[in-house]
């Protein structure tokens, strides 16, 4: 996934109010940019450390700028979490992720279940309809990647109605797309969100497979990079 626009650089001065951030520009100035992350952001917000921001050229916007990636340790880590059905997207259709290659079509934002949508439907007329849920993931504790980094009930719910579509003879998949590229295995936050890790056992004997991929983060594009083992 390419990035719109040339990327500017800064430091983080403090993340807030969950959805917006103060940096400091390399010029000195101080802007208010939205933060596209819902989530604690623990280990990806650290006041001072060097991040890159979107800008945006519509009027009607209230913040010009857009939050994209933070540098941690000397690695690039995407924080936008509205980034990550593209990237998926195009690593599938670019034959990056063989465990999903084969269909016909795809399809992003799909109505199903329980009054939500689908990240990726994938259908061809020769298997079962595939329902494949992507999750952000940026949190890394020692060598791990670990999700979530904050209670998500959402996220449990996703759970439960990937279950029901295997349960109905479709094919379902969770899929942790980790948007860094210094992570060894990725495992579920227990101490965090228990009651996730709780769901996603019970998903995973429903029949719903987990797949997960680290990013190569640059500050011109964020691509799926190469598979990366789970601990659960």
């Amino acid at each position: 996934m390419k990035f719109e626009t040339d990327l500017i650089k800064g430091k983080l001065i403090k993340r807030y109010k969950r959805f917006m951030a103060d940096v400091e520009l390399e010029n000195g100035d101080v802007v208010t940019a939205h933060c596209a992350n819902s989530g604690s952001m623990l280990s990806v917000k650290e006041a001072g450390s060097t991040v890159w921001l979107s800008p945006s050229n519509n009027p009607k916007r209230k913040l010009k700028y857009t939050w994209e990636i933070i540098e941690v340790d000397g690695q690039n880590v995407g924080i936008n979490t509205s980034h990550p059905n593209k990237i998926v997207e195009e690593a599938i259709l670019d034959g990056l992720v063989p465990e999903l290659s084969g269909y016909a079509t795809l399809r992003r934002e799909v109505k199903y279940g329980q009054n939500s949508r689908i990240d990726i439907l994938l259908e061809d007329n020769e298997k079962p309809t595939c329902y494949v849920e992507v999750k952000n993931v940026t949190l890394r504790r020692g060598d791990n990647a670990d999700f979530p980094d904050a209670v998500t009930t959402r996220g449990a719910k996703h759970l439960r109605e990937l279950g029901d579509m295997v349960e109905q003879g479709h094919r379902a998949v969770m899929f942790y797309l980790v948007q860094r590229p210094d992570c060894k295995v990725m495992d579920i936050a227990r101490d965090i969100d228990p009651t996730y890790d709780a769901e996603l056992k019970t998903a995973i004997k429903r029949g719903v497979e987990v797949i997960c991929y680290q990013c190569r983060v640059e500050t011109d594009e964020i691509n799926v990079d190469s598979p990366l083992p789970v601990a659960f």
